[in-house]
């Protein structure tokens, strides 16, 4: 089974509920935030680095080129500008889409290859698969979308998803069996939430809300998910004690043993 903790805001506490619904039910957890991939500081894996993530770049062969410009004017991110007898091919703005390669009907150009990042593997108490990209690269969803290839579908999969709601936690949120939204009880947490509770119902897949730090902020989330037909799975206090663990790197399912089964009963419910 696999069940993403999306956000639609950073900060709601999504990779706490990832790394402790992980160890309460003996999970593998892939953390799919590859921009900042921090699942591990609670874990405390040996990661070792199994795989890199390339992404497609053309080669221009000149000696065939005409210098059409048919592959320019079809890239939309403006990474090839054609001159007279060169052509100017800018990396960082290529998405990788090979679309200038089936446009040239002269066979001048060829699929190149460029690393972007990197996938990790661990084992502590859990498995753990991590995604890196690489400092100063743009596109995540290559990266997410190589690391979830390693998803055991007959197992318990838990995703730890980019925080907001853009294309590197969609990429993360499709093909889930089910989703799980940490939000927080502010108007910020709600205002986000409600942006996520529209992209997974465009994927119509099953879902529930979670509130972090509960007892802080008003009750509008509650009144949001009692008039939308959402079901709010847990509420996670605003606890010094877990803020306490969560600042030790300590998760708190490992500390206080009635979360442990709450975690595990969260599960069930799922199920």
């Amino acid at each position: 089974m696999i069940i993403t903790v999306a956000s639609g805001k950073g900060g709601t506490g999504k990779t706490t509920v990832a790394v402790n619904l992980a160890i309460a039910t003996e999970a593998t957890i892939y953390d799919c935030d590859v921009e900042e991939p921090n699942a591990n500081i609670f874990l405390k894996a040996n990661l070792q680095k199994i795989e890199d993530v390339f992404l497609m770049n053309p080669v221009f062969d000149l000696n065939k080129c005409t210098f059409c410009r048919e592959c320019a004017e079809f890239c939309r991110y403006h990474a090839i500008a054609v001159l007279p007898s060169d052509i100017l091919f800018f990396p960082e703005l290529c998405s990788g889409c090979g679309g200038c390669k089936i446009v040239c009907k002269h066979d001048a150009i060829e699929e190149g290859k460029r690393k972007i990042g990197e996938i990790y593997h661990g084992k502590n108490e859990i498995e753990i698969y991590q995604g890196l990209l690489n400092i100063g690269e743009a596109r995540a969803t290559p990266v997410i979308n190589q690391l979830k290839k390693h998803v055991d579908k007959n197992g318990i999969a838990i995703l730890d998803a980019p925080p907001g709601n853009g294309c590197p936690a969609i990429e993360t949120i499709h093909g889930s069996d089910f989703v799980i939204l940490v939000t927080e009880p502010t108007p910020f947490g709600l205002h986000d939430l409600k942006i996520a509770v529209g992209i997974v119902r465009k994927f119509n897949i099953p879902f529930g809300v979670i509130i972090n730090r509960h007892g802080i902020g008003d009750d509008s989330v509650e009144k949001y998910c009692k008039d939308e037909g959402i079901e709010i799975l847990m509420k996670i206090p605003y606890s010094r004690e877990i803020a306490e663990l969560y600042s030790k790197g300590i998760p708190f399912v490992k500390e206080i043993k009635e979360w442990q089964k709450k975690f595990v009963e969260l599960y069930e419910a799922i199920k």
